[in-house]
């Protein structure tokens, strides 16, 4: 199979997803290389707010602190681990760089400027993230299990979480009623 990089994209599960972890889901691409891929599913609210996750962290957030934003459920990996979507990159203590726009950041120093109304402008936190082997995100696209698409941070920053899938799957142009899990080989 050639050699693809998806670094950026969503993936969408399709209908027939068997996995119920990545059953309906939209994941976000943040690595994708020769040894694997990590991702943040990016439409799976938890019942954890961003200001209940400070209070058990012992973050206190200031007094102009007001949001509310669920923080979502990243991946079945490292679900006591809390990842960082945010644009722009910035320069935090742990942070990968996605492109240009946009870093994932696993250290505390960006939770407590985000606590303060210090931290980058637009942040999407979840627990845990999707993380696959080398190759076995592409066996999977081989196997129907997802469709790709480049990824859009008007999705990911500007949409509740409940639209973000049917947002991704009008990039393709398509809707997921039109969609067959029938895999097609030429």
């Amino acid at each position: 199979m050639k050699s693809i990089n998806l670094t950026h994209h969503f993936l969408i599960a399709m209908p027939a997803m068997a996995d119920s972890v990545f059953s309906k889901t939209l994941t976000y691409i943040c690595e994708h290389n020769e040894q694997g891929a990590l991702g943040l599913v990016i439409n799976r609210p938890t019942d954890l707010s961003m200001v209940n996750l400070f209070k058990q962290l012992g973050i206190p957030p200031a007094d102009s602190f007001v949001e509310s934003a669920p923080v979502l459920f990243g991946g079945p990996v490292q679900l006591d681990c809390g990842f960082v979507l945010h644009q722009p990159v910035g320069k935090w203590q742990s942070t990968l760089a996605v492109n240009g726009e946009l870093g994932l950041t696993t250290s505390l120093d960006i939770l407590k400027a985000i606590a303060n109304a210090e931290g980058p402008d637009r942040v999407l936190i979840a627990m845990g993230y999707a993380g696959w082997a080398a190759g076995q995100i592409e066996h999977e696209l081989a196997q129907n299990a997802w469709l790709t698409v480049p990824a859009s941070t008007a999705v990911i920053f500007d949409l509740p979480a409940e639209e973000r899938l049917p947002a991704a799957m009008q990039l393709l142009g398509i809707h997921d009623a039109n969609l067959s899990n029938e895999v097609g080989h030429a």
